[in-house]
C-alpha cells in the first residue's frame, strides 16, 4: 500500500515545483537543457562564493599580526572554530561533486530522441502534472473535494 504524500509546506512546495517543471519542460530535450542550466547556475554561484570566501580568508591571514608579536597570546582563530575555513572546504567539495555531475550529464546530451518519442514525453507530462488551473481540472477538484474552486458556479 503506497504511502500518502507528505503534506508539510516544504514537500508541498516541492510537489508544485516538480509538477511545474514537468508541465513547462515536457520533452527529453527540454529536461536536458533545464538540468544543464540549473547545474551551470549552481556551479557559477557556488564557485563565485568560494572565490570571495577564499579572498576574505587570505586578507584575514594577511592582516593578522606576526607570530612573534603574539607568541605569548593565543590567537582568536585558534580559540574559536574557524567556520570560514569549514565553509571553504565544504564549498570545494560541493564544486567537485558538481563538476562530476557535469561530466555525467554530458553523456545525457549524446542521446537524441525521435520526434515520436518526444511526443510521448509530452503526453505523459500532461498525465503526470496536469495544469492545476485547467478548467476541467478545477471542476474535477470541486467534485472530488466537494468545495467550490471557481468563483462563479453558473451551471
Amino acid at each position: 500500500m503506497p504511502e500518502e504524500p507528505c503534506q508539510c509546506n516544504d514537500c508541498q512546495r516541492f510537489y508544485r515545483e516538480h509538477d511545474r517543471l514537468i508541465r513547462e519542460f515536457p520533452t527529453l530535450r527540454h529536461q536536458q537543457e533545464l538540468n544543464w542550466a540549473a547545474l551551470q547556475s549552481f556551479r557559477t554561484l557556488a564557485g563565485r562564493v568560494l572565490e570571495d570566501l577564499q579572498k576574505q580568508d587570505a586578507s584575514r591571514h594577511n592582516s593578522e599580526p606576526s607570530n612573534e608579536a603574539c607568541s605569548d597570546q593565543t590567537s582568536i582563530s585558534e580559540e574559536v572554530p574557524d567556520t570560514l575555513q569549514q565553509a571553504i572546504a565544504d564549498l570545494e567539495n560541493i564544486n567537485a561533486h558538481l563538476f562530476s555531475i557535469e561530466v555525467l550529464m554530458e553523456r545525457i546530451f549524446d542521446v537524441k530522441m525521435p520526434e515520436s518519442v518526444e511526443q510521448k514525453f509530452r503526453e505523459l507530462a500532461g498525465e503526470l502534472a496536469p495544469d492545476p488551473l485547467n478548467l476541467d481540472r478545477l471542476r474535477l477538484n470541486r467534485l472530488l473535494h466537494q468545495t467550490p474552486d471557481l468563483p462563479d458556479r453558473n451551471q
